[in-house]
């Protein structure tokens, strides 16, 4: 199984260099489904319902969200209609839309699941990641006893295993702020799914690298949009935000557009094989 997880869509320039990247980048890699992460794809916060169908018109097969899933109140009251729009699956059970979902490919099925990290969000509150995890409890808590465990677990198995059941192929896009949050967390996961790729920073890491379990993990795959930024958006507004404390990211950046990421590969057992930075500049019209 092959993916290709486009990094963090900030702003029309984002959506610009989706759409013109996307061609060349199947002329180097081919991919069997698609992942883009578009958190910040309309006005640099949250996405709208029409970029949303747009983004899947150009190729994404799913769409992951983060902190900024329900910013649109266009998608918000729609996002149970999308079914390939996802937003962190450890929100309280009440939240609209679903974090995790199975999709088919012509290679087979493949599990999807957005999670959110706990440190440095302010607006948005989640449950701990590490709760889908199999038996992280009984593994990582070695006071707990067994019947605190049963209690905890209350007899149903975690989101993986449930995944792992029907797919030995499964994705995590952690979106979270804390590179330690990132670290303990791809530790964690090792050999209980495909990869764990981090976002939110909008700052493509250099350590991407396959853990001994064989799940493919990076701290951050980047942002596709504005590199000459600050994190897609407009430098002078950003710097008049740090002056005046009045927020502002409705400002878009285009120089040097480009399209980051990650290509992964996976073995028939669902264990990555390997994973590839993208970055990719775009040429302004």
């Amino acid at each position: 199984m092959r993916i290709l997880y486009v990094a963090e869509l900030v702003g029309k320039a984002g959506i610009y260099a989706l759409k013109k990247a996307l061609n060349v980048l199947k002329t180097r890699f081919t991919w069997d489904f698609a992942i883009v992460c578009a958190d910040g794809a309309t006005g640099g916060n949250g996405l709208g319902r029409s970029h949303a169908a747009y983004i899947n018109k150009l190729g994404a097969n799913a769409i992951t969200l983060g902190e900024c899933c329900f910013y649109k109140k266009d998608l918000t009251e729609n996002i149970e209609k999308i079914p390939f729009v996802l937003r962190p699956e450890n929100l309280n059970p009440q939240a609209p839309g679903i974090g995790s979902k199975i999709f088919k490919t012509d290679e087979g099925k493949i599990a999807v699941v957005v999670l959110m990290g706990q440190n440095g969000f302010n607006r948005l509150h989640v449950n701990s990641p590490f709760t889908v995890l199999p038996d992280a409890n009984q593994k990582y808590v070695p006071s707990i006893s067994k019947k605190q465990h049963s209690q905890a677990r209350q007899n149903i198995p975690s989101l993986l295993e449930r995944l792992k059941k029907q797919t030995p192929y499964i994705i995590v896009d952690f979106h979270a702020q804390a590179s330690a949050e990132k670290k303990t967390f791809f530790y964690a996961a090792d050999g209980h799914c495909s990869a764990v790729i981090g976002s939110h920073t909008r700052v493509q890491t250099s350590d991407e690298t396959i853990l001994s379990g064989g799940t493919a993990v990076i701290s951050d795959a980047g942002r596709t949009g504005s590199i000459q930024s600050v994190g897609g958006c407009e430098i002078k507004s950003r710097i008049q935000e740090y002056l005046t404390g009045i927020p502002d990211w409705t400002r878009d950046a285009w120089e040097a557009p480009e399209l980051q990421g990650v290509y992964l590969e996976l073995g028939k057992d669902g264990k990555a094989l390997s994973i590839e930075r993208i970055r990719h500049p775009v040429q302004m019209p």
